[in-house]
């Protein structure tokens, strides 16, 4: 099929890639020229394993193209996915001006059928919107669909070629069956195809990533009372999630969750709820405990040091959300930086693919390590703030050489409780004694 994909962010582009590679012809449209030229040169633009050999071998095949111009793209495409940023406004809300910015120019661009497909994670009532912003200029039949993503950061060319199941609203029986056809290759294992319609489509997105993070913060508050109590979280979650109705997977405490999805899809699923008279009083909890979770190291190391940071020289592990990935949006990483530079303290921080962003945000505030041994030269702590596996098995007798304090506030929970005392460190996790 002939497909067009606007918008090159992290679900754009790995949406563009993963439907070139089971042969369809892909254009990927994006407003930022030195960007297309920089993919029409062969260069991802963003770090995700696995989606650069596929990159390369489409475009090597002729099946991937770039461009910036959105008529060309449009005139030469069935399907349009719409894979566009909706980023929260100060309310909360899902800014749509994107993703209808986009909808009212294609209605004078489409000559015959096309399926236009909301890729973005967007608000219920959304593809009415994007529906009635194209019907103002166009003259052709089309049909708007919700087809939300569920791709995780790190596994996303996974996530895309075997799904759990894929999710598509729409009303439209042509749409249907030409949207069978086109995700038929990914399903040869039995894993669902689910038709709905429009609005449920996209509240199953906000749930899914709502009820997450809310799984995420419910582990990190039973992390917290364990600390209280003299309890093991370790423990706890291997009881908990070994009961086939809870599950194993997003049991893990830590730092609180970041990234692109969580924080704006919980703030939009409220906002939309607050704007239909209802309120998610579970949500704002999750909300209110996340963003507390961020910094509790920071509140530890203060009271460590005997309430003041002034002058501390604080080593940081791990700058993105999280590990596989160089997103830094909403990273509890930052979090900690802003907090310790308020508190007086200097940061020194190194992560295998993130610096060059957080560089690009804060710029000079804090230094920057070729690895993750030259931040901890006199360093007065570390603090670990994402989980990449390269942190997991340090060289700890050349950080005791390199520290002037051995002492390790962990947010990930990396290491072996009886280990790191063998080895001489003070150890701060989240809710272990």
């Amino acid at each position: 099929m002939n497909i067009a994909v606007v918008g090159t962010g992290y679900v754009g582009l790995v949406t563009g890639t993963c439907l070139a590679e089971t042969g369809n012809s892909v254009i990927c449209v994006d407003i930022d020229e030195e960007k297309v030229k920089k993919m029409q040169d062969g260069i991802v633009p963003i770090y995700e394993p696995g989606l650069e050999v596929l990159f390369e071998r489409n475009i090597k095949q002729d099946r991937l193209h770039f461009t910036t111009d959105l008529k060309k793209a449009v005139a030469a495409s069935q399907i349009i996915f719409l894979a566009l940023p909706t980023p929260p406004g100060e309310d909360g809300s899902a800014d749509l001006s994107y993703v209808l910015g986009v909808a009212n120019e294609l209605g004078s661009m489409i000559d015959e059928y096309k399926i236009i497909i909301d890729k973005s994670t967007v608000p219920v009532g959304t593809a009415e919107k994007v529906h009635a912003a194209v019907a103002a200029n166009a003259k052709v039949e089309f049909d708007i669909v919700s087809n939300p993503e569920f791709l995780r950061e790190g596994f996303a060319v996974e996530d895309f070629m075997k799904p759990d199941r894929i999710v598509i609203g729409t009303s439209s029986d042509r749409a249907i069956e030409v949207l069978d056809e086109l995700y038929q290759p990914y399903v040869r294992q039995g894993n669902p195809i689910i038709f709905m319609d429009e609005k449920s489509a996209e509240l199953t997105k906000y749930a899914a990533n709502a009820f997450l993070a809310t799984k995420i913060t419910f582990m990190n508050e039973i992390a917290n009372l364990c600390e209280k109590v003299g309890a093991n979280v370790d423990m706890v979650r291997i009881g908990i999630g070994s009961d086939n109705r809870i599950g194993k997977r997003f049991l893990f405490p830590g730092i609180g969750y970041g990234g692109s999805c969580f924080p704006k899809d919980v703030q939009a699923i409220v906002r939309s709820a607050h704007e239909s008279a209802m309120e998610l009083n579970i949500l704002n909890a999750v909300m209110q405990v996340n963003e507390k979770q961020k910094t509790i190291h920071v509140r530890r190391l203060k009271e460590y040091f005997g309430g003041s940071l002034k002058g501390k020289k604080i080593a940081l592990w791990g700058l993105a959300f999280k590990p596989n990935t160089d997103d830094i949006r909403e990273a509890p990483a930052l979090y900690i930086i802003d907090s310790l530079i308020n508190e007086g303290a200097t940061v020194s921080a190194y992560d295998p693919e993130a610096m060059n962003n957080v560089k690009s945000v804060i710029g000079d505030k804090i230094s920057y390590g070729e690895n993750q041994y030259d931040v901890l030269k006199e360093a007065d702590a570390l603090v670990v703030a994402t989980e990449w596996s390269v942190f997991r098995t340090p060289d700890f007798d050349k950080m005791r050489t390199l520290m002037n304090k051995d002492v390790i506030f962990d947010g990930r929970n990396l290491y072996d409780l009886e280990h790191i005392k063998e080895r001489g460190f003070e150890y701060f996790s989240i809710g272990r004694p």
